[in-house]
């Protein structure tokens, strides 16, 4: 009898244990915690497949994925809270995402509210769209820290529970480590829309992280399934966030085709994983959608 209980005890504890640490996926680090993780991927950092400073990780539990981008930029602290702290900024930097179709900021309730339309890899229309409504929070900024997180609670498919986040801190030689984080949760209905699109349009689709042989994925060892489907998009913020930077250098009337450019140019060096349309296709559709979304404003 006592042996039987330890066992209920143990899994009772392991699962409260699975549970505690859920919410702690998606969180933010906080300043001390960021830079603790800059130190810890240092060898990372320095060689990996991205071939620049940059780590991609990504974590399953419990019908939740949570992936993060971890990379050094060559802008100063400053340039780059500078860019992330405004919501109207982040409809610029969003409508970059192949799947974004449409941004604006609105206030719900008293609260600032991010509404997005994410659809297909082609030209749609924006009702045709499914709605992800992300509640922004105020930023957290220091001289040493910047953090910053959206959450939205519903999305298509039965997928729920988003969040979005960055935190920055500043590195010697006017450089910032910065963090992307994106995930969410999914249930039943999301599976069974997952395996339809793995069986048909996504059947070749992979992530980034190399799994044990036999694992679901591609025959390349790469993931594949939802977490690939996580690891892709967050993969295509964190470009999205890159490529505006990239952008402020030029002048103001330059500025969208070199992020539109420099985007597509990004997902174009990992073509085996986020490769879908022609640079032509891609550039045309984004000046639409973009011209629509600043026409709405």
């Amino acid at each position: 009898m006592q042996t039987l209980q330890n066992r209920w005890l143990a899994r009772l504890l392991a699962l409260c244990m699975l549970l505690a640490a859920l919410p702690a996926l998606a969180a933010p680090l906080g300043a001390a915690g960021l830079k603790a993780r800059y130190d810890s991927l240092g060898p990372q950092l320095a060689s990996n497949q991205f071939g620049g400073p940059l780590v991609l990780q990504s974590e399953e539990a419990q019908r939740r994925i949570d992936g993060s981008v971890y990379a050094v930029l060559d802008h100063p602290f400053a340039v780059v809270t500078g860019a992330l702290v405004d919501p109207a900024q982040w409809c610029d930097i969003l409508i970059l995402h192949l799947n974004t179709k449409y941004c604006r900021r609105t206030e719900a309730n008293g609260e600032t509210v991010l509404e997005l339309r994410v659809g297909r890899k082609v030209e749609q229309d924006v009702d045709s769209a499914s709605l992800l409504r992300f509640g922004w929070r105020p930023p957290t900024k220091t001289a040493d820290y910047f953090g910053i997180q959206m959450t939205a609670p519903e999305g298509p498919y039965g997928t729920r529970d988003y969040t979005l986040l960055v935190e920055a801190v500043p590195l010697p030689g006017n450089r910032t480590f910065l963090r992307m984080g994106y995930g969410l949760a999914y249930g039943t209905a999301s599976s069974i829309a997952l395996q339809l699109y793995l069986g048909t349009a996504g059947r070749d689709k992979v992530g980034f992280t190399r799994q044990e042989p036999g694992a679901q994925g591609g025959e390349d060892g790469f993931v594949g399934g939802m977490r690939g489907v996580v690891e892709r998009n967050t993969m295509r913020y964190y470009l999205a966030i890159d490529s505006y930077l990239r952008s402020l250098a030029a002048p103001p009337s330059e500025r969208l085709e070199k992020r539109l450019a420099s985007w597509f140019d990004g997902t174009e060096k990992f073509p085996r994983q986020l490769h879908e349309v022609e640079r032509d296709e891609y550039l045309q559709m984004k000046r639409n959608e973009v011209r629509r979304q600043a026409a709405a404003r």
